[in-house]
């Protein structure tokens, strides 16, 4: 395997952590310039090109940050983020001037600040624990966290956010999802962009995790070059469907320093969208969404159909329709 997929040792690429595990490396077709895993996870001379809009945090974690480690944007959810550690760094990542190995692990009395915080705040129903990948935690620190929000009497919902399945798919093991069982509902949201990405032993793991009676929903970002076709977008929503996955939500991309070049129009999205409408059924559509820059929220940008009292059908077709 050559060096370059196990470390890309560029200079103007030092701010920006990277990583990539073995398991994705060996997906990479090295004779395709357009690979749609290296394009993901290998450094691009295009992310020396940082535009005036474009932010350190585009998402806003900081300002909406009351105790480290805590995110806390909308009133009955919060963000616990154990780690700022991935298996690998996606070089499209709203997150990726806050994430790496020197970012390491909350202490034990940070981490224990911030379960306090999500204890003291009643109105607080779900947590979603990302950061980083949570999955990248050993089985006993994460045990340890789901079992304290599992004591907390307001917290109905335990979520994690992660690319450990389709990343490193081998450490998804029985002591780790047993870490993740609960009398509180945990559902798991799986980041995965392309089909390429999903082998046998992704299956594998995602089985693991769904067989195990956790629910799993899907969230991809729509990225030029990789995903931006319907062709693309068609077959890797139909196999999370397959996979006994809810495609959720496909994100625009957010405004992170470095990333222009992977970041499509919403005009352009939208038309994706409308054509997916035309192709799949319901339960294979995520919300196109756009996550407003400074920390305001999600919000859906997909096409519209109702307006000047007309509603459009998938087939383009117009129809009078009164919204009074």
């Amino acid at each position: 395997m050559s060096a370059t997929f196990e470390k890309v040792a560029l200079a103007e690429a030092a701010v920006f952590a990277e990583a990539i595990t073995p398991h994705l490396a060996s997906l990479i077709d090295p004779h395709d310039p357009n690979d749609p895993i290296a394009r993901q996870f290998l450094y691009s001379a295009a992310e020396q090109t940082i535009l005036p809009d474009e932010l350190g945090d585009p998402i806003g974690d900081q300002p909406h940050s009351p105790v480290k480690g805590v995110v806390h944007r909308e009133p009955d959810r919060v963000l616990l983020k154990p780690l700022q550690l991935c298996a690998a760094y996606c070089r499209f990542c709203f997150r990726r001037e806050q994430i790496g190995p020197d970012q390491g692990l909350l202490s034990d009395a940070e981490l224990d600040a911030a379960l306090a915080y999500i204890r003291d705040t009643p109105a607080i129903w779900e947590v979603i624990l990302t950061g980083g990948d949570p999955l990248v935690l050993s089985p006993r620190r994460l045990k340890h966290i789901v079992e304290a929000l599992s004591d907390i009497a307001h917290v109905g919902v335990i979520r994690f956010h992660t690319r450990q399945p389709v990343s490193n798919p081998e450490a998804v093991t029985p002591a780790l999802i047993e870490a993740l069982r609960s009398r509180k509902a945990v559902w798991g949201a799986i980041h995965c962009n392309h089909v390429r990405e999903v082998t046998p032993a992704t299956r594998a793991a995602l089985a693991r995790l769904v067989d195990a009676g956790i629910p799993l929903v899907s969230q991809s970002v729509l990225l030029k070059g990789v995903n931006d076709t319907a062709e693309a977008l068609d077959a890797l929503f139909r196999l999370f469907v397959e996979l006994r996955i809810k495609p959720y939500y496909l994100h625009h991309g957010d405004l992170a320093r470095g990333t222009s070049h992977f970041r499509t129009t919403i005009m352009e999205g939208q038309a994706l969208m409308r054509t997916l409408r035309t192709q799949l059924s319901g339960l294979a559509l995520p919300l196109y969404m756009l996550d407003i820059p400074g920390g305001a929220g999600k919000v859906p940008v997909g096409p519209q159909y109702l307006q000047d009292g007309t509603v459009e059908d998938p087939r383009g077709g117009r129809h009078p329709y009164s919204t009074s």
